[in-house]
């Protein structure tokens, strides 16, 4: 998926709900290359199932210590925090720095949060996007599709209702997840002049096929600015591609 996420080269920034970490995680570990992955944001741990070498430090001395990494070795880094079980992120401005003293072929940014939910919009300081970012992945889960808006099911409650146009506990369709997606105000905000490339995961069965199929559908009438609308089912790790949505 490197190549249909626009994501073998640079600084690629995934941000929404629903599958950031895997993919991420999944993009990292396919590239042929030196590559590094981080966060903008807090973040649970998972740097370390990926086999590459991991620095957390404070962020002064960040730099250093991937310098002090073996040659050609992808690292995943981090900064540390009180709170259990969490990291903190790293500024956009060092993530830049690093990216090019280190020379990755790529860096993939957790650029945002949603506390596990399925689908967002995001809040004023959001997303945190590194300068310099070449590619923004936004992602949506299909399972959203046909369930009621709540804030267990979204994040930004009220965000979502405002960008989305429905109330609490509406139903969620199509249109719903791509106005979500296309919106100035939702997943596309500070991604002018940038590479978009959205993602709906969790498309598991032939009819969360077909929702995200109709999904990406409005997407791409909607907007522009999209190519291309990617489905994935990223708990198949080994083959999480469904299907490519072009216009």
């Amino acid at each position: 998926m490197l190549d249909l996420l626009d994501a073998r080269t640079g600084i690629v920034c995934a941000i929404g709900a629903g599958g950031k970490k895997s993919l991420l995680a999944h993009l990292a570990t396919t590239h042929p290359g030196r590559v590094a992955i981080t966060s903008t944001v807090f973040t649970t741990y998972f740097q370390e199932k990926l086999g590459f070498a991991v620095v957390v430090e404070e962020e002064q001395r960040l730099r250093s210590a991937i310098a002090a990494v073996e040659s050609g070795r992808s690292v995943a880094y981090a900064c540390p925090t009180s709170t259990p079980a969490r990291r903190a992120g790293v500024g956009p401005a060092t993530i830049k720095q690093i990216h090019r003293e280190g020379g990755f072929a790529a860096t993939f940014v957790k650029a945002d949060g949603a506390r596990m939910r399925l689908v967002k919009a995001p809040a004023g300081n959001e997303p945190m996007l590194v300068p310099g970012t070449t590619t923004v992945v936004p992602i949506l889960s299909a399972l959203a599709i046909g369930e009621p808006l709540t804030s267990r099911l979204a994040h930004r409650l009220e965000c979502c209702e405002r960008v989305a146009g429905l109330g609490e506990n509406e139903l969620l369709r199509p249109a719903h997840l791509a106005r979500l997606l296309v919106s100035p105000e939702g997943l596309m905000k500070a991604t002018e002049g940038l590479s978009v490339v959205p993602l709906i995961n969790m498309v598991d069965d032939a009819e969360r096929e077909k929702q995200a199929r109709a999904t990406a559908e409005i997407v791409l009438e909607s907007s522009s600015r999209i190519e291309r609308v990617v489905l994935a089912c990223l708990a198949r790790a080994d083959d999480p591609l469904v299907a490519v949505i072009e216009r």
